[in-house]
């Protein structure tokens, strides 16, 4: 393991909360700076005989179930997994000698000598750091991208080899326990309603993004969505250089659909000038762009019925987005877990776009009572279902998206498991295998 010089924590006691892949790297990370760590966490499955005997090896010290005072006592700070609340944390401290918290972006940022571009937002972000990040490998620019989705910031540092720009996308989570992180360039691409059971109100969770831009400088610049100048031109926390970003319409890449994708090409262009990406690259690097799964992701056509997956698409904001994307009748999935906000505003939307929508899992009945005057709305108990009776109604030129506008968590582990479960849904639709989604070649 390489060596990292960390005079802050050499010598010092570390505690860090959670052991996913951010909590891991962090207390690999504090052990390589020289401190004595304590790794938490919860749930026992997490962390099984192997990794516990890994971390030993690297002088790291597992402990499973519940936690409280006795395990922070003599720590000199601790560092929190995204997602982890701060206030439960600090509600199980010692009262004496409180030691501060911090995120894993904050602690990783310490050991950091490379200019940094981060993006945050309520949509978009995964998608918006490969942009930036294609754009700057086509120039010849080595980067790094991950943060809040892919390798955490931690496991930059302890790679051995650099790169020249850093690019991470960073969640309101991670903002709330950060001193002194500061990008050079900052990009916000929207606010919505999300995460309103941790934050409690739009407001805080709106200035947990604003966190982002707290200890910029003039030198810096922040990237803002022009929809919102309004709100942002007088705001106290941005103190550097602003550019303002919309869809100019001179992007287009064939894999990514929609006037906002179109926008968040402009805001990753406007992220890369200030290292030197000529507008020529940033074109080529977007034409052959690739998004991740399950973000609009097209999956194909059958008897000329186009399915698109976009389960990532967790709040109402995105399934707007989603459906501004088609100029074709859509057959639209929706449900889970609604995240915040009224799925009412929708329903101008709805009834222009949408020629029939089918509803599941624990938020169906909220989404039925609020489109059904718009549209067509059937209600089921799973996906499943759902989809049959959309497939019941769908012929040649139509679009059965997938937008959920909600999270997964009621019946699904995450996003990527619900999404996988719409593909396979729509690989047995006529295969032969299942009469019950056969299509019926001659509609």
């Amino acid at each position: 393991m390489m060596q990292i010089r960390g005079e802050p924590l050499h010598g010092g006691r570390v505690v860090v909360v959670g052991a996913g892949r951010s909590g891991i790297a962090a207390a690999r990370l504090a052990a390589a700076a020289g401190a004595d760590v304590l790794l938490l966490e919860r749930n026992p499955a997490v962390l099984d005989e192997a990794t516990t005997e890994l971390l030993l090896t690297e002088s790291i010290y597992c402990r499973t179930g519940e936690h409280g005072e006795p395990q922070f006592r003599g720590a000199d700070l601790v560092v929190l997994s995204p997602g982890i609340p701060p206030q439960i944390i600090r509600r199980q401290l010692p009262g004496e000698r409180t030691p501060p918290l911090y995120s894993e972006l904050e602690l990783a940022w310490w050991f950091v000598d490379r200019p940094v571009i981060a993006v945050t937002g309520t949509n978009g972000k995964t998608t918006t750091v490969g942009l930036i990040y294609q754009m700057l490998e086509y120039a010849g620019i080595s980067a790094f991208a991950g943060g809040n989705i892919g390798p955490p910031l931690s496991e930059y540092v302890l790679q051995e080899v650099g790169a020249q720009v850093l690019v991470l996308e960073v969640s309101s989570f991670q903002m709330l326990c950060t001193e002194t992180f500061r990008p050079d360039v900052g990009v916000l691409l929207n606010v919505s309603p999300n995460h309103l059971d941790y934050h409690g109100n739009l407001e805080e969770y709106f200035e947990a993004k604003m966190a982002l831009f707290r200890r910029q400088e003039p030198s810096d610049l922040a990237v803002l969505p022009q929809g919102m100048r309004t709100r942002l031109q007088d705001h106290p926390d941005i103190r550097a250089r602003r550019e303002y970003f919309k869809d100019l319409g001179r992007f287009d890449c064939p894999a990514l659909l929609g006037g906002h994708n179109r926008a968040n090409m402009e805001a990753a262009f406007a992220a890369c000038r200030p290292f030197g990406v000529p507008e020529e690259t940033a074109r080529r690097a977007v034409r052959d762009f690739r998004p991740q799964a399950h973000r609009l992701q097209i999956l194909g056509e059958k008897n000329g019925v186009l399915f698109v997956d976009d389960s990532k698409g967790t709040t109402l904001e995105a399934q707007q987005a989603a459906l501004h994307s088609f100029d074709r009748p859509v057959l639209l999935l929706a449900g889970g877990r609604l995240k915040g906000g009224d799925p009412g505003i929708q329903a101008g939307l709805i009834r222009s776009r949408v020629k029939a929508a089918a509803v599941f899992g624990e938020c169906r009945d909220v989404l039925r009572r609020a489109w059904q005057e718009s549209t067509r709305v059937f209600s089921q108990e799973d996906m499943e279902g759902a989809l049959h009776r959309l497939m019941s109604l769908a012929g040649p030129g139509d679009v059965v998206l997938f937008a959920p506008g909600t999270s997964s968590f009621d019946q699904y582990a995450d996003y990527r498991e619900r999404g996988e479960a719409f593909q396979g849904l729509v690989n047995r639709i006529g295969d032969g295998r299942d009469r019950r989604w056969a299509m019926d070649e001659g509609r």
